[in-house]
């Protein structure tokens, strides 16, 4: 027997951190009955794939009080919505060696401390202070947020979708969409492979795969995905006992605490786009190279294993985020391009007020996909 009821208030397509938060934070609010459909199991794409981090470092003010009220859901998490997400605000630290970098990141930080966020600029000595697993030969300077950190992001996904469901919304796993009824911009259902659900109101938060939902109401959505890989290493022994995120920022390259060891990852820059496309096979001989000179004691201790997941990714490197002009009640929080799991919590509470006519408390129209028609990208400077 199907666990979907014939009819829903919203269907939320897509169980990943953005789907389970909407479904949170609509349920919460009362704004009937919510169903959240997934393909797979609920933050088996992007998230779950992800190294875990949040951070206050943007360059654009948006995804900088996103990020901001993002953490703070982060840090209130064990109360609402109920459970522990192994939070350690440890921090971030970026590694400067380019001159150009260093100039953006002097900007980055005089726009975070207008906005009244404790962000510093160190130099390399104080650096390798905070974190000593780091070699920084040729850093110019860095920057630090020490309310910046990492956490789980399957303990993310589940506390929210479990206290969705108290809450009366229903989440259907291994439920692939088969389409979306729509006639005249007006939508009908959402038909899957366990039943069709009648609703009016849809939610696209299928992350790396939106372009395939949106397609399905004639909209397109510039979003394309690209592997990216991480790994964790075995025991590290006497390693710190605070090891920031650390970022080589030229190279894309980091590290943190992971467990008894060390997570690490650097994307290929030249990898192809595609859920499918294969990676550089000596890509960690070259990711070797860096570690050399970024986090040299790390060579001494073996891979015990790792990953690779799906960034998805704009051409401004920004999110899209909004509702269709074209089709009505079709909402859409996708394109992250690397820093959606930390703006998760945010953007559920502005698909919420977009559901329910509210007023986001961040205006997020600047991320609406119509800014590439018209030619107004939006890039975000800092992403690894």
């Amino acid at each position: 027997m199907s666990d979907l009821p014939e009819e829903a208030d919203v269907v939320i397509i897509g169980g990943g951190v953005m789907g389970a938060s909407a479904a949170f934070h609509l349920a919460e609010a009362g704004a009937g009955p919510v169903v959240l459909v997934e393909a797979d199991q609920l933050g088996n794409g992007s998230t779950t794939k992800s190294a875990g981090g949040f951070r206050l470092q943007f360059s654009d003010e948006t995804n900088i009080r996103l990020a901001e009220r993002s953490i703070e859901a982060f840090e209130k998490f064990a109360v609402r919505p109920g459970a522990e997400i192994g939070m350690k605000q440890v921090g971030y630290l970026f590694l400067l060696d380019r001159p150009e970098d260093l100039a953006d990141f002097e900007a980055n930080v005089a726009l975070q401390r207008s906005l009244g966020l404790d962000c510093q600029l160190l130099t390399a000595e104080e650096a390798a202070v905070l974190s000593p697993l780091a070699g920084v030969e040729g850093v110019l300077g860095a920057t630090f947020s020490g309310r910046d950190g990492h956490c789980d992001p399957a303990s993310v996904v589940n506390g929210y979708a479990v206290a969705a469901r108290a809450l009366g919304a229903v989440i259907s796993t291994g439920n692939p969409v088969l389409g979306i009824d729509h006639d005249g911009g007006v939508i009908s259902a959402v038909r899957t492979t366990k039943g069709t659900i009648k609703t009016t109101t849809v939610i696209n938060a299928a992350g790396a795969w939106a372009p395939q939902v949106s397609a399905m109401v004639g909209i397109d959505m510039p979003v394309i995905p690209v592997q990216r890989p991480i790994w964790f290493t075995e025991p590290f022994p006497n390693r710190p006992a605070n090891v920031p995120m650390t970022i080589d920022f030229s190279t894309g390259f980091y590290f943190h605490a992971e467990g008894p060891g060390i997570l690490f990852g650097m994307a290929d820059p030249d990898q192809p786009a595609g859920f499918d496309a294969p990676m550089r096979p000596d890509w960690l001989e070259v990711v070797g190279e860096v570690v050399a000179r970024r986090a040299p004691t790390l060579l001494d201790v073996g891979i015990a294993g790792g990953w690779a997941g799906p960034y998805e990714t704009t051409p401004d490197h920004n999110a899209l985020v909004g509702e269709s002009k074209s089709v009505s009640r079709f909402l859409y929080a996708t394109g992250f391009s690397g820093h959606g799991f930390q703006l998760g919590p945010a953007i559920g509470e502005i698909l919420r007020d977009l559901v329910t006519g509210s007023t986001p408390m961040v205006d997020v129209t600047p991320f609406a996909v119509e800014r590439f028609a018209h030619g107004l990208l939006r890039p975000e400077k800092n992403i690894v």
